[in-house]
């Protein structure tokens, strides 16, 4: 009996502190505290927090967590020669400090990176075996096939990793890219030259009707866009692509929803090649030289037609895989 008033002074302890149950929920909040603290000092120093395995562990891998974190898992150092890396370490620069520097800026992500050569440990946990990877680890539960960005589909540019990131934490990102005065730099000179042409030229302006000189300038903007120019403006696709395995580099994307920037060169060199031949059968049908040199261009027109269309069918049956025809044996 004397035993009661112990236990009894026992469950009135426990029922003001709340139970085991409040302790333990205590301790997380405070656990929880600490790691938001420390994501925050660290982000207003860095818009990107630089992690190695210990960090990684810590703060985005081990519960409890109430934020998200995207990771950029990169190799960065010049003995691992990824360009690809730098490429799309610059445009995830810029999406950071969108965010970091926006009037909305909250604790609810954070923009990390891994680098193998700080955290090759992190690499082997994961199975990963490629640079650059960006994976979003969500405040609940595990990353899902979706939290994984698609980077041969999409590119690594700026804008299209912040609608991946809208869609996967409904944080809208307003991208914001630093000045870049290439472009009016560009224009600048470009009035500057015509001006000195001009002045240099006086009332004689007849160059400005040169036909053959339009011609080849709306040529080469044709060339540029058709061979997809455009699109890697847009997308930031990466330059080509090193197998991590065998070391090989491909110039060709395989799926025809993609491309590579090396890919659009290979096709503009190809298309200008057609262009070429079609121009010297022009001008083999229609100028005024001798039967002997208007046949030599002729059989050079028809050679750079055939050569260069045959390569650029094949690089279409590469991404279009199942395509039945082709013009010659390549």
């Amino acid at each position: 009996m004397a035993a009661l008033p112990v236990v009894a002074l026992v469950l009135l302890l426990l029922a003001v502190s709340g139970g085991p149950g409040a302790a333990g929920q205590k301790r997380k909040e405070m656990v929880l505290s600490e790691k938001v603290s420390q994501l925050m000092e660290w982000a207003s120093k860095r818009s990107v927090i630089r992690m190695n395995g210990d960090k990684f562990r810590r703060l985005v891998k081990a519960p409890p967590r109430n934020y998200s974190v995207i990771v950029m898992f990169t190799a960065l150092q010049p003995h691992r020669q990824c360009v690809v890396c730098k490429q799309a370490d610059e445009e995830y620069q810029i999406l950071a400090n969108s965010w970091r520097y926006s009037s909305a800026f909250t604790n609810k992500i954070f923009f990390a990176m891994v680098d193998f050569d700080e955290g090759s440990d992190v690499f082997q946990m994961l199975n990963m075996n490629s640079a650059p990877t960006f994976i979003n680890f969500p405040a609940k539960g595990k990353p899902k096939r979706g939290d994984t960005y698609e980077l041969q589909v999409r590119g690594f540019a700026a804008e299209q990793l912040a609608r991946w990131v809208a869609d996967r934490t409904d944080v809208n990102i307003r991208v914001i890219r630093p000045p870049n005065y290439a472009g009016p730099l560009m224009l600048g000179l470009l009035l500057a030259v015509i001006g000195g042409l001009v002045y240099l030229r006086g009332s004689n302006l007849d160059f400005l009707y040169n036909k053959t000189g339009w011609a080849f300038a709306a040529l080469c903007f044709v060339l540029a866009m058709t061979s997809g120019q455009m699109w890697n403006h847009i997308r930031g696709p990466p330059y080509a692509h090193k197998n991590p395995h065998t070391g090989q580099v491909n110039y060709i994307h395989g799926s025809s929803q993609a491309q590579f920037v090396a890919e659009t060169h290979i096709v503009l060199l190809f298309n200008g090649g057609v262009t070429l031949g079609m121009v010297l059968l022009h001008e083999a049908a229609t100028s005024d030289m001798d039967v002997g040199k208007r046949k030599i261009m002729c059989i050079a027109g028809i050679g750079l037609v055939v050569l260069f269309f045959s390569w650029l069918l094949s690089v279409f049956r590469s991404k279009y895989h199942g395509y039945p025809y082709r013009f010659v044996v390549f």
